[in-house]
């Protein structure tokens, strides 16, 4: 009853937003010389959120991409226009030139661009950061997993597509880390993010909930309020990708927060407290949810069978390598600003995942019938 986690990659991956920072949540250290940053993407969700981070420690950011995605960000940017596949148009023709202290990947989906890029950049660049998933794991994800869990595979490594339902997307970032690790080695840094939120996401999945708090009435919820959670504001991502240029930090890393585990439930209040004054969710079991049909909600996912592990991945690895999460309630109070000022002035960027006013209607319906005593 859950957005699939194939659903959840397809938006992480497409994604396009432009975030600010929060360096100040990040305990930011002391200003370090200038680094010269390649961001291959940048236009998206994190890459903006990084490019953001990187200025304003006065890092000099070159960003490459097709050029067709919100041009006009970042007018002072150093631009190099290509394409991620070699074989396509002028491919990496622009890379061919130049030299960086660190490449930022999060454009990279497939092993043989990642790959062709990765070794291009080699002999100009000291580090190459590539963004992966936590879906680059096996299903099921075991309970507290840490970065030497198994990962996803698939029949044939060669093949580039996603797959009918994004099945293959978990295995293909791990074929990508590789790629990176392999055309340099011990000097790739891969991250493995899970949801990434916050200001400015046109996913709709996290920004479902405090938006649908703030209209008011009754709204369902899924699960139980001590069912894990796990999420990373895009600002803090992209300000800890920075330290990790600044720091020359290598090695693989999940990327999920907060620092310890936090209950759904801390996430419903901080939703409730934003919202509407009559905002009134309802509980609804995990179990009544497996008995309806096509009914899907973002973000929770249960914490049983084959989701228990989804939500509880380790991250004290990254907490050592200066990871830091500002709290919930203000990626709640700053993504439902955000929407509520987009909605006025860029109707394109208001998507919402999850049920529709019917259907969350008729599931609160279904479930109050389900608690009304049999009549005998």
């Amino acid at each position: 009853m859950t957005v699939s986690r194939r659903d959840f990659l397809q938006w992480s991956a497409t994604a396009t937003a432009l975030a600010a920072t929060g360096l100040d949540l990040q305990a930011a250290p002391a200003k370090v010389a200038p680094k010269r940053i390649l961001i291959l993407g940048g236009t998206g969700f994190l890459g903006p959120a990084t490019i953001e981070a990187a200025q304003a420690r006065g890092h000099h950011v070159t960003m490459f991409n097709r050029g067709k995605t919100r041009p006009d960000l970042f007018p002072g940017v150093e631009r190099l226009h290509g394409d991620r596949d070699p074989k396509k148009g002028e491919g990496l023709k622009a890379l061919e030139t130049g030299t960086w202290d660190a490449v930022i990947d999060n454009s990279g989906y497939f092993p043989r661009m990642v790959g062709a890029s990765a070794a291009l950049l080699a002999p100009r660049t000291r580090q190459y950061l590539y963004i992966s998933s936590i879906s680059a794991y096996k299903e099921p994800n075991p309970e507290n997993g840490t970065e030497d869990a198994p990962l996803a595979t698939m029949p044939d490594p060669t093949l580039e597509t996603m797959g009918k339902n994004y099945e293959y997307y978990g295995a293909l970032k791990a074929l990508c880390e590789q790629a990176a690790e392999k055309a340099m080695p011990g000097r790739a840094t891969l991250i493995r993010p899970g949801y990434i939120v916050g200001p400015d996401d046109p996913s709709g999945r996290f920004t479902y909930w405090p938006v649908r708090f703030a209209r008011g009435g009754e709204i369902a919820v899924p699960g139980a309020p001590e069912d894990p959670l796990e999420v990373i504001d895009v600002r803090d991502l992209g300000a800890w990708l920075v330290r990790l240029v600044e720091q020359g930090t290598v090695g693989t890393f999940n990327a999920c927060g907060p620092e310890k585990r936090m209950a759904w439930g801390r996430v419903v209040e901080a939703c409730r407290k934003a919202g509407a004054a009559d905002a009134n969710p309802v509980w609804i079991p995990a179990d009544f949810l497996a008995q309806q049909k096509d009914l899907e909600f973002p973000i929770w996912a249960p914490y049983a069978g084959d989701t228990k592990g989804f939500h509880t991945w380790s991250n004290a690895r990254a907490l050592k390598a200066g990871l830091r999460f500002r709290p919930v309630e203000e990626t709640v109070k700053d993504t439902l600003a955000w929407y509520q000022a987009q909605e006025k002035v860029e109707k394109g960027r208001t998507r919402l995942a999850g049920p529709d006013a019917a259907q969350e209607a008729k599931l609160l319906a279904a479930w109050r019938a389900s608690l009304a005593p049999a009549k005998g």
